[in-house]
């Protein structure tokens, strides 16, 4: 079976800009997210599959490697598991092996986990305690599946070889299969006391607290990836990989494209005549910013330094205040005098006295 294009997966070409990359990304991590579509199990592996894709194309020498070679710096096609020893298994399985050519304790599967952080924490990086339940190894036994003060003994039907194998013939000649040894479980070991605890397996489920260091300027919908912390192997076989899902909360404030936010302002008429400041947030303190005189609706201003801090080199994103001009609805008859000996002096045409605020109030009065 031909592995998947990564390219393909996050639907663009391999002439895609590390920019366009990160935004077809973050587009499909929203669509396929597991949050967003709970009980999805298609959902759930594709949003795997792009997560994974991101990961060794985002890496410029794994893109350079798999755009040569069709694999990633680590001899894979794209995903873990994809290696050359997986071939040879499904090259094995079809003449009849059964597809079980690795024997002993199995290393741990690979776990998944969410994590929600606020934008703040995203940008300045944050470290989070998260528990959760994985097989661990048994502590009554030490991981070994023997029971205490026992030891484990080769297995007497595989020689420890986990497997044993047939001779058969067939039209090609004869034909050496293997499949899991049933005195041993395919461990190459038994016990003749299994540890109570854990029945001979080495693990059991067990709560457990991660400590999980997120970088700053990390994304939403980014994957961390943490070898080592997933559920036990078996029998002291290695820990496999914990996924971290990274959900960023929504900031009321800002709206965050890539490392730089953006934030709408509100001004009085007269500031954007003639000019002004108006103090807006940023992720640390309150920022003044100067309102340029003749600023219309929709300017634009620039605040550098003062967006989320780069993930992969120094410095920071920018913030862009959008200046939106609020028109008065509540002039008193004062205001609305100067108004219209502004316009006048202007020569701007203006709506009758009769249809104002001022011609009302003192219409009022009499």
């Amino acid at each position: 079976m031909a592995s998947p294009n990564l390219y393909e997966l996050l639907e663009v070409d391999g002439s895609v800009s590390n920019d366009d990359l990160k935004k077809a990304y973050r587009r499909l991590a929203r669509q396929y997210h597991p949050d967003a579509n709970p009980g999805d199990t298609q959902a759930e592996a594709r949003f795997k599959e792009i997560s994974q894709a991101y990961e060794i194309l985002s890496d410029p020498d794994r893109r350079a490697h798999y755009d040569r070679f069709g694999s990633d710096v680590n001899g894979q096609p794209g995903f873990d598991g994809g290696s050359v020893q997986d071939l040879f298994d499904m090259f094995f399985q079809g003449f009849g092996g059964g597809g079980q050519r690795r024997s002993g304790p199995q290393p741990g599967p690979d776990a998944e986990v969410s994590l929600r952080i606020t934008l703040h924490e995203a940008a300045f990086g944050i470290s989070r305690e998260v528990t959760v339940t994985l097989p661990v190894a048994c502590s009554h036994c030490d991981g070994k599946g023997a029971a205490p003060g026992t030891s484990a003994k080769t297995c007497g039907t595989c020689n420890g070889a986990g497997q044993v194998r047939r001779v058969r013939n067939s039209m090609l000649g004869q034909m050496v299969t293997a499949s899991p040894c049933d005195a041993c479980g395919g461990y190459g070991s038994t016990f003749a006391s299994p540890c109570t605890e854990c029945r001979g397996e080495g693990r059991r489920n067990e709560k457990k607290t991660i400590t999980i260091a997120v970088p700053s300027g990390i994304e939403h919908g980014s994957t961390m990836r943490l070898s080592g912390y997933g559920p036990a192997g078996q029998r002291g076989a290695p820990n496999g990989t914990l996924f971290v899902h990274l959900l960023v909360e929504d900031d009321d404030r800002f709206e965050r494209n890539g490392d730089d936010l953006h934030h709408e302002a509100t001004i009085s008429f007269t500031q954007a005549v003639l000019g002004g400041t108006v103090i807006v947030p940023t992720l640390e303190d309150d920022e003044v910013v100067t309102i340029p005189p003749g600023s219309a609706h929709g300017t634009i201003l620039r605040v550098r330094e003062k967006g989320v801090p780069h993930m992969r080199h120094r410095g920071r994103g920018d913030l862009y205040v959008h200046l939106a001009i609020e028109v008065p609805s509540d002039l008193d008859q004062n205001a609305e005098s100067i108004l219209r000996e502004f316009a006048a002096a202007r020569g701007e045409d203006v709506a009758e006295a009769a249809h104002g605020l001022f011609s009302r109030k003192k219409a009022s009065k009499k």
